[in-house]
């Protein structure tokens, strides 16, 4: 990341990831934090690919924006009455926040001022790990990949299932 343009980007990333997570955690309205959560994930993704592990990076756009937040929004907006303006979420935890905040601050330059072994690497990976890992996925690993995919739709329908029906006590 020698090169001014890239260290331009990598910043713009950074903050874009900085700023949608400070709104996912500080908006009232959860329609806004979701979709701000969105932004976070796909500035999460680009930090990966600046620090070239693509698998890691695609593995987060599809898991966490495509699993994840679609089925977070799906849960927001099939919720009845979320979509009022009135509706607004009332935690809001500014000093334990705050403590939390510092105290990993801290913890993160303590850990980094204090640790003499923490270098980048100066050898890098030749090829994509993404070969190798689809390899093992398809040959190796089939039966548990299965199982997993099999697993999540059973779990898809249940959702569906109970999604469909109103509740009789209501």
């Amino acid at each position: 990341m020698s090169n001014p343009t890239y260290t331009v980007i990598f910043y713009l990333f950074a903050a874009l990831t900085v700023f949608s997570a400070a709104f996912v955690v500080f908006t009232r309205n959860v329609i806004y934090s979701a979709f701000s959560l969105l932004f976070t994930f796909f500035g999460v993704a680009a930090l990966y690919v600046f620090l070239s592990v693509d698998f890691i990076a695609v593995t987060q756009v599809v898991v966490y924006v495509g699993g994840i937040l679609v089925l977070l929004l799906f849960g927001v907006m099939f919720t009845n009455g979320i979509m009022q303006t009135g509706q607004k979420s009332e935690v809001f935890h500014i000093i334990p926040g705050t403590v939390l905040l510092f105290g990993t601050i801290g913890a993160l330059l303590y850990t980094f001022y204090t640790s003499h072994g923490w270098m980048p690497s100066e050898t890098t990976l030749q090829g994509s790990i993404v070969e190798r890992i689809g390899f093992e996925t398809m040959s190796r690993y089939v039966l548990p990949f299965e199982m997993v995919s099999i697993l999540l739709l059973a779990a898809l329908i249940g959702a569906a299932f109970l999604a469909r029906f109103e509740k009789s006590g209501k």
